[in-house]
């Protein structure tokens, strides 16, 4: 996937359509868009598309206007991700807030619906957030998360750790999930004809013994599942956590089974 870097425009112009109230245009014809409609359609345009297809003159041509015209409302491609971000993140707030439960069945939701959305919208997972852009919807999105562990016995440096820890493994999961979806129409090569053609060269080798381990999981089937384990990861993570939370002095509720693996749903 390549990359793109989240603040990577005019950083105050981005903050202030992100946190303050955009000025309609003062000059010509009473308009029909808004900074929210181009939002929604580039956010269309970069689910069906990619992110390499999203471009000004596409949207524009999906709002079925002129090009020129967005620029009346968002500098460029740029500032219009962050706002892309944002509005995806906010997506869940409302759903997020309304979750019950110990800490864990709060953070077990809260990573469900992180993956849900990238599988939503893969296009996430190209904007590179090292230094991510403090929208209001990524505010509260992780505002929310961080109240799942508060009050359980870890200190404020903890609570903010086990969240990105969640988010982090959530993240890392579903960019390789995607990224093996996307595989075959990528290269061009389909899975079956990647695996066989890479077969004549391993085949030899297995054959010969000298990888005893790898031999054992794939004769159990264990490569072809492997990207369908997101439940397992989760519920480990999980786990990590309760032997801290359990080592404060808190709640820390027993291991539960994660539930069959379903693939990428």
């Amino acid at each position: 996937m390549t990359s793109v870097q989240s603040g990577g425009g005019d950083l105050r112009r981005s903050l202030e359509l992100l946190w303050g109230t955009p000025e309609e245009p003062t000059r010509g014809p009473r308009p029909g868009l808004s900074v929210q409609r181009i939002v929604r359609a580039a956010i269309e345009v970069a689910d069906a598309e990619g992110l390499a297809a999203l471009s000004m003159r596409r949207i524009a041509t999906a709002l079925g206007v002129g090009a020129m015209s967005l620029y009346r409302y968002v500098p460029g491609k740029a500032e219009l991700i962050d706002l892309m971000v944002d509005e995806v993140y906010g997506e869940d707030v409302a759903a997020a807030k309304a979750v019950a439960g110990d800490w864990r069945e709060r953070l077990e939701a809260f990573g469900r619906q992180e993956w849900a959305l990238y599988m939503r919208h893969p296009w996430m997972l190209q904007i590179t957030q090292g230094r991510p852009m403090l929208g209001p919807n990524a505010m509260a999105s992780t505002d929310v998360t961080v109240s799942a562990v508060d009050g359980i016995g870890l200190d404020e440096h903890e609570m903010l750790a086990a969240v990105v820890l969640l988010t982090s493994f959530v993240a890392g999961f579903a960019r390789t999930t995607i990224e093996a979806m996307q595989a075959a129409d990528r290269t061009g090569i389909s899975d079956d004809e990647w695996w066989e053609i890479q077969g004549e060269y391993v085949g030899p080798v297995v054959a010969a013994g000298k990888l005893p381990m790898l031999t054992k999981v794939g004769e159990a089937g264990a490569f072809h599942s492997m990207f369908d384990s997101f439940e397992f990861g989760l519920q480990r993570v999980l786990d990590g956590l309760a032997v801290l939370v359990a080592s404060r002095g808190g709640n820390a509720p027993p291991p539960r089974p994660e539930p069959p693996a379903s693939g990428c749903d």
